[in-house]
This record gives structure tokens, sequence and C-alpha cells, in this order.
């Protein structure tokens, strides 16, 4: 059974959410996703300044079996991302909510839960994919 801390928000294309209280948000793939694509190998950042849309497709996760759109949860600009990820793709693999963090946006909007999964909803979402 997949990992899903009750303090985070999800998406239904299985990324995570973590408000950090200052009008950004901390975002990753899901302990589900990383364990349904296998052993990660690269991973494409988006760029540090580009504005997305809400479920604008914005980086990119290969592991030896498949490549994954990553996409944004919500709308806002990219202020950073986990440069680590460059030469440690697998630390999604071993810490998709921690250290495997993808990106951080800016909020364009007010509220960082808009249209976000809670934990719960989250789940049922993960047993209709099983």
């Amino acid at each position: 059974m997949s990992d899903i801390p009750a303090d985070l928000k999800y998406t239904e294309s299985h990324e995570w959410v973590r408000d950090n209280g200052d009008g950004t948000v901390t975002v990753g793939i899901t302990d589900h996703a990383q364990d349904a694509l296998g052993d990660l190998v690269f991973v494409e950042l988006p760029e540090v300044g580009k504005a997305l849309a809400a479920e604008d497709a914005c980086a990119v996760v290969e592991s030896v079996k498949a490549a994954s759109d990553i996409y944004a949860p919500l709308e806002g600009e990219v202020v950073s991302v986990n440069e680590a990820l460059d030469g440690a793709p697998e630390t999604i693999n071993s810490d998709p909510y921690g250290e495997g963090w993808i990106f951080q946006l800016k909020l364009a909007g007010d509220d960082p839960a808009a249209g976000l999964l809670d934990a719960d909803a989250y789940q049922q979402v993960v047993e209709e994919e099983a």
C-alpha cells in the first residue's frame, strides 16, 4: 500500500502539493507514482521563472520502464527546482515526499488547495486504478 501523508494535497495525475505558508507550494510525485514508474534514471526539471497554468506539463521523469510528464497542480511561477535530482533522480524513489521534491511554485491565486484532493480522496483514486 502506498504512503499517502495526510498533511499534503494531491492531483489525480499523482502529484503531491505541500503548502509552504508563504504563497509558495512544493511539488513532487507520490509514492504510488514512483512505485508504478520503477527506478528513475532521469528528471527533466522545469525552468525557473516559467509561468504555468494548472495542469500544464512542466517536467518529465524517466524510469527504466517509461517516461512520464509531471503536471503543474496549480497556476503559478516556478521559483525553485531541486537541482540535486540532476545527479540523483533515484532520490524520488527513496524519499518522494522529502528530498525527492521536484519544484516550487509561487502561486498566482490565493488558495493553495483549490481543486486538489485530500489524502482520503487520493487514496480512492489509487484504489480505483488498482
